[in-house]
């Protein structure tokens, strides 16, 4: 059985971790189909927006454990080296001209809160739980959880959550910034994909553009973020999908948006 499975529907992608007997801990199978998914995805015109969850009760537990002393043995370089590898999903995710949601169907710890944290748009059902869970495992984080959660969460509850390790329930989540929407377990696809389908169903490049100015935002500063707006502005304005909004605002229709 493939540890990643893909569905695409309706312009929306599913990307689904499927280990759920390890509460979808991260394997090298899931690992590199994520790469090779993500590269694949952002290039195809059919799809619009990408969905990522987990199988059965978890979203992800983050790393195997049970393989993490085997790895230590490998030595520092060697190690950093594996990490860095994986370091490329989450930045893959970040710079995909596709938004990805979140659908965060049970626990997402480790590098799996920090995976989740890297989508655009986190949707959990209420038995969802979030906790950081480095420091339990004597490790101080990766795939850049600390990065994102500072700016999702700010210092103080970022640091008390990487410090003290506490799982959050999904209400807190929602309540601090961590997810955009919580929904009842039995209505989290459903809710998921309504958000999905909308944003598929806008104009693909413009809404490409609107994530490079979002991340640029996070990283830049006002100068160079009002430059890149201004070229961005300008590309989007020579799009097929920006004559037709403009004729189905004049002729008070819905605009029939084609990607291009």
């Amino acid at each position: 059985m493939p540890h990643l499975l893909e569905h695409i529907e309706d312009g929306v992608a599913t990307l689904t971790l499927n280990r759920p007997e390890a509460l979808n801990a991260l394997s090298m199978d899931i690992r590199n189909g994520l790469i090779e998914a993500l590269d694949r995805l952002d290039e195809d015109d059919d799809v619009g927006c990408i969905i990522l969850t987990g199988a059965g009760r978890g979203f992800c537990a983050g790393g195997d454990v049970k393989s993490m002393g085997e790895r230590a043995l490998r030595g520092v370089e060697s190690r950093a080296r594996g990490i860095q590898f994986s370091n490329r999903i989450p930045m893959r995710m970040r710079t995909c001209a596709k938004p990805i949601i979140g659908m965060i169907n049970g626990v997402a710890v480790g590098a799996g809160l920090s995976m989740a944290l890297a989508c655009d748009l986190r949707v959990a059902s209420k038995s969802a739980r979030f906790g950081t869970g480095f420091l339990k495992i004597g490790l101080s984080g990766d795939w850049g959880g600390s990065w994102t959660l500072t700016r999702l969460v700010g210092t103080a509850k970022a640091r008390e959550l990487y410090l003290l390790g506490d799982m959050v329930s999904a209400d807190e989540a929602l309540s601090c910034g961590m997810v955009n929407r919580v929904v009842e377990d039995a209505d989290l696809l459903s809710a998921t994909m309504t958000v999905a389908k909308r944003i598929a169903g806008l104009p693909r490049v413009t809404v490409g553009y609107t994530k490079k100015n979002l991340f640029a935002a996070e990283t830049e500063s006002f100068a160079t973020v009002l430059d890149m707006e201004a070229f961005y502005q300008a590309r989007c304005s020579q799009t097929e999908d920006h004559r037709e909004a403009v004729a189905a605002f004049k002729e008070k229709r819905k605009p029939v948006f084609k990607g291009r």
